[in-house]
């Protein structure tokens, strides 16, 4: 039976649910142009504070904004910041992780207790602390102007290596004093065929487990960095501006400007947790094992 077939056997009903989030929350993101039913940033006085109706389906903000068409652009800034974070971590905590196991001695303990040091503030805490030291404005880099949001993705994607850093390491360090990887070496190959070859692709299924579960983690950072005004800046929508802006709502009445972004967010976030359990229950051998059985 292929992988495939066990998946279908395997993954409950919960999976598939996120999975489906999952795509409708990517292909809103990529469509958003043609999707969205407003300009995001166009202003419209007469229409503020305006109700769901058939004209603006989730309500219009204080500005006479169309909440759906901010809602689905701000689907951009955040899987953004939860995509892009997830990929540079695990660019820099796999190549650690590599690194720590196969040096061994003092390199893997100088290593990892950096990793451990990084590891032992909470991401939020760290990400709003850099954010607030370096500004809200543009990176300039010799002749290169990197934006805020792209400042973001880099910062929370460093932070997120330990954690890449720490599932490699527990992985690669069994595999490097595996006998197979020993007769490899006997037969000439480099420690870069070795890494590439043999240890990297069996340390692979628990990185893609905890990446899904990163990239929830990651929307979350980016909604509370941009709920303090240290994120996406004004006029461009965001989940998190959204919600910082619908504050004084809470008070005044207009319940769908801070209730609708809050749904985008945990909806999002369900999905792309259910999807980390579903890939999570696809690797684990003891299921695989169960699956083959029945």
């Amino acid at each position: 039976m292929n992988r495939l077939a066990r998946l279908a056997r395997a993954a409950d009903w919960t999976g598939w649910l996120g999975a489906a989030i999952v795509v409708v929350m990517i292909g809103a993101a990529l469509l958003a142009p043609l999707v969205a039913p407003y300009d995001p940033v166009a202003i419209s006085i007469e229409h503020r504070l305006s109700a769901p109706d058939a004209a603006h389906w989730l309500g219009t903000d204080q500005a006479g904004r169309d909440v759906l068409s901010r809602i689905i652009h701000g689907a951009r800034a955040s899987l953004a910041v939860g995509i892009g974070a997830v990929i540079i971590g695990a660019l820099l905590g796999v190549s650690a992780g590599l690194f720590a196991a196969y040096k061994g001695g003092l390199g893997d303990q100088i290593t990892m207790r950096i990793v451990d040091g990084v590891a032992s503030i909470p991401l939020l805490v760290w990400a709003i602390a850099i954010v607030g030291i370096l500004g809200v404005g543009p990176v300039t880099i010799g002749s290169l102007q990197f934006p805020n949001e792209v400042k973001i993705v880099t910062l929370v994607g460093c932070l997120f290596s330990p954690v890449f850093a720490r599932v490699t390491y527990a992985v690669a360090r069994r595999i490097v004093g595996a006998d197979y990887v020993k007769a490899r070496y006997l037969q000439g190959a480099s420690h870069w065929q070795i890494a590439l070859g043999e240890v990297l692709p069996n340390c692979l299924s628990p990185i893609i487990v905890q990446a899904t579960l990163l990239v929830a983690i990651g929307i979350v950072i980016e909604a509370s960095i941009s709920f303090v005004g240290l994120g996406v800046q004004p006029p461009q929508p965001s989940w998190g501006t959204m919600l910082s802006d619908a504050r004084n709502a809470l008070y005044s009445g207009e319940w769908w400007l801070p209730v609708f972004p809050g749904i985008a967010i945990s909806v999002t976030v369900i999905g792309f947790n259910l999807l980390g359990d579903a890939v999570r229950d696809l690797f684990d051998p003891r299921n695989e094992a169960r699956t083959l059985v029945a």
